[in-house]
């Protein structure tokens, strides 16, 4: 049996928050941002388990141990006029890296992307990570190095709110 095969991966549920935080919290320190992280068990399950779900998350399990995440939305393309799955976050512990289950995790987006007739499946990925790069492109990515993320959040983005610019 492959490393690959051991793997499940599964919808997360309303009891996984905790869990899903700690993906998340490990995920920061992987990304150095881990005074980025405001999230709470109670608004995970508030934005991806309630009434209208704002994003959804996939486990990935080896054993009943949670060992990755991917956390997905979807978008929308203009000059498709169709939708998009955006990926938000693809997480695996160091431990359990380099057995295929990145891109298992990969595949089974692109299958929930087929599914839902996405016309495309994104994501972004730090300049300074060159491991993911790799993967990435390895994996049939396209790098757009042409396109910058534009992000207005905190006081800048009550400042746009409000009409000025400070």
């Amino acid at each position: 049996m492959s490393e690959a095969s051991a793997l499940s991966i599964r919808p997360a549920r309303p009891g996984d928050a905790d869990v899903i935080l700690d993906l998340i919290r490990a995920l920061a320190v992987y990304e150095k941002m881990e005074d980025q992280v405001v999230a709470t068990p109670e608004r995970l399950q508030a934005t991806l388990f309630g009434d209208r779900p704002q994003a959804h998350c996939l486990l990935a399990e080896v054993g009943g141990e949670a060992v990755g995440l991917a956390i997905y939305f979807y978008s929308y393309s203009t000059f498709l006029a169709r939708k998009g799955l955006h990926l938000e976050d693809l997480y695996v512990k160091e431990a359990f890296r380099g057995r295929g289950y990145g891109e298992a995790i990969l595949r089974f987006l692109a299958g929930i992307a087929l599914k839902a007739s996405c016309g495309r499946f994104e994501w972004t990925v730090l300049d300074w990570n060159e491991p993911a790069i790799c993967f990435y492109k390895k994996m049939g990515a396209d790098i757009l190095d042409e396109w910058r993320i534009c992000r207005v959040a905190g006081p800048a983005l009550k400042t746009l709110a409000r009409g000025g610019i400070e």
